[in-house]
């Protein structure tokens, strides 16, 4: 029994051994090669930003369109202002922010560095004061 203990002992000694001279080289993961180009890229029309609207934050507390109001609001004052191509309203599943009251919006934008403001708006007395924020992110 002894000798076996010890036999399996060695071979876990081994494998660990294995295990760590294999993680001291490059990862899989990170890896230094560049991207494979197999999956096709686009520059997409909406490079001034992309603006995320909550359609689950108004379901339960403001009604279940004041969410799809405001962005159908948003792509019309953006149309007629004629800045449509350059930003572009997209409804969004749970954001995870969940405020008590508003609407989880976020304006992501290529200048913004990975930094995009995730603003709790008032859907009844927010729309113009969002429209200007929007606006400030204009390439």
């Amino acid at each position: 029994m002894k000798k076996l203990i010890r036999r399996i002992k060695r071979l876990l000694q081994r494998i660990l051994k294995s295990f760590a001279s294999d993680s001291q080289q490059t990862s899989p993961l990170i890896n230094s090669r560049p991207l494979d180009t197999s999956i096709p890229s686009v520059s997409p029309r909406w490079e001034s930003g992309l603006v995320l609207v909550c359609s689950q934050c108004a379901n339960e507390r403001l009604g279940s369109t004041a969410s799809e109001d405001l962005e159908n609001w948003l792509k019309s004052r953006l149309k007629f202002e004629g800045l449509w191509g350059e930003f572009r309203v997209v409804s969004s599943s749970c954001l995870g922010v969940c405020p008590k009251a508003g609407i989880t919006v976020v304006i992501v934008s290529n200048g913004s560095g990975g930094n995009s403001p995730c603003l709790i708006v008032n859907p009844r007395s927010d729309h113009e004061l969002l429209y200007s924020y929007i606006k400030q992110n204009k390439k």
